[in-house]
């Protein structure tokens, strides 16, 4: 197999992976104009490609035609300055109705989302997979999370699937990701395989899966804050390790824990941060809850800080209104 054209541009990314919010009216319609605007603002800043409606964008509480709108306007408004990829999930049936409305709608690739609640065995995963790459032209990157985890051996058999690009790990065991790498090395040398960092707020451990070759990762961060999160970006590429440091203490760290005080938080926090900078991206859909206004301002408190450590060197992570990682 060639390198597709999707992961070929992904593989020598400059910039933040882009996982804009879906923005939403008073009346709880698409504000499509909005959104347009929010994924403007990322190009402009630097981001190496757009992933749309994905799990920051709300796919799971978007309808078919609303979804096919939303990516239809981010291919739009990126003009092919950067690759456009959708989620897709659900079970087999669903999935591909939502891949085919992406590659209707001009995507250049997929995010396959786990299938829904099913505890599914290896086998039933990869025909899963495999059905759904076979149902567009469009290159997938297989989301590896809660229900749907890989044996290193299975991943082997998806990197043969025509059509699957790349495995991004939403589950954290770094043991089990250097597995692997290590199978489909042994077993497919030379064949190209992207793989991503898709933990909540990667940057907290982009240091640790640089370490097992893992540079690519989402970044929530860019939605809100693109100079901080093209800051940390650069710092990681040049091996900056010093100032990755400084960013992580002062910034990311304390945001993770900002994270973790409310459910649902690694999308409606980031869309209160999209707010803050001025741009009205409207409110979370239900099942998901708006956070509470101190944790709103302690956002507010901290992306400042944030600056302040890209403009003075940041001599000072003292932790603020958050308290202290000790």
């Amino acid at each position: 197999m060639t390198p597709a054209p999707l992961a070929a541009r992904l593989a020598q990314a400059q910039g933040p992976l882009f996982f804009p919010v879906t923005a939403f009216g008073p009346d709880g319609g698409l504000g499509l104009d909005v959104f347009r605007a929010h994924v403007r603002r990322g190009v402009d800043a630097g981001a190496a490609a757009v992933f749309a409606c994905c799990g920051t964008g709300e796919f799971h509480a978007l309808n078919l035609a609303e979804f096919r709108a939303c990516v239809a306007a981010a291919v739009e408004e990126t003009a092919g300055q950067v690759p456009v990829v959708a989620a897709t999930g659900y079970g087999a049936a669903l999935a591909v109705q939502y891949a085919q409305a992406a590659e209707e709608a001009g995507a250049d690739g997929l995010l396959a989302m786990p299938p829904y609640l099913v505890a599914a065995d290896q086998g039933g995963l990869l025909r899963h997979y495999r059905e759904l790459a076979a149902a567009t032209s469009l290159d997938v990157i297989v989301y590896q999370r809660d229900n749907a985890v890989f044996e290193p051996e299975t991943v082997v058999e998806l990197a043969q699937t025509d059509g699957v690009v790349g495995l991004k790990d939403g589950h954290g065991d770094l043991g089990l990701m250097q597995r692997i790498a290590s199978a489909v090395r042994r077993d497919l040398p030379g064949q190209d395989f992207l793989y991503f960092n898709g933990l909540p707020t990667a940057e907290l451990t982009a240091l640790a899966y640089r370490g097992i070759g893992v540079a690519l990762y989402s970044s929530a961060v860019f939605a809100f804050a693109p100079d901080i999160a093209l800051a940390f970006h650069r710092a990681l590429a040049a091996g900056d390790d010093t100032t990755a440091a400084r960013l992580l203490d002062g910034f990311f760290v304390p945001l993770a824990r900002l994270r973790a005080m409310g459910r649902g938080y690694a999308v409606s926090l980031v869309k209160a941060g999209v707010r803050l900078e001025g741009l009205d991206v409207g409110e979370v859909r239900p099942p998901l809850s708006e956070p509470l206004a101190a944790h709103v301002k302690a956002l507010a408190v901290l992306v400042e800080r944030g600056r302040a450590l890209l403009t003075d060197g940041g001599a000072q992570a003292d932790g603020g209104p958050l308290g202290h990682d000790r």
